[in-house]
């Protein structure tokens, strides 16, 4: 989504915009918690390493299995060659990801 201040008031997320936005449901059953900071990795199947540190969970009304971030926050982890057929504009609504807790461990993976 595009908000370009550190305040989404429609959210409720203010002084930041590095974070990541997950069903609830998903948080409680990966055992992730809101306000932990996470690592996103893409995974757009090209063994490309794409990779961003620092993103605060939020828990936000979402479809169990997604989450959503922020763009350009999450421009690294989108593939050039991922793009819309006929527009040819980058597709960023389904680009897969896994999300791992700080020490390592994977939390989700999210298509």
């Amino acid at each position: 989504t595009t908000v370009y201040r550190t305040d989404d008031r429609l959210r409720g997320i203010y002084g930041t915009r590095m974070v990541v936005m997950m069903n609830p449901q998903d948080m409680s059953r990966l055992q992730v918690v809101a306000g932990e900071e996470v690592t996103l990795s893409s995974a757009a199947g090209d063994q490309v390493k794409r990779e961003m540190h620092g993103f605060r969970v939020v828990p936000y009304n979402i479809p169990a299995g997604c989450v959503a971030g922020y763009y350009p926050e999450c421009n690294a982890l989108v593939p050039v060659w991922h793009y819309a057929e006929e527009s040819k504009v980058p597709a960023y609504k389904s680009v897969p990801v896994r999300i791992y807790k700080d020490e390592g461990h994977i939390a989700i993976a999210a298509e």
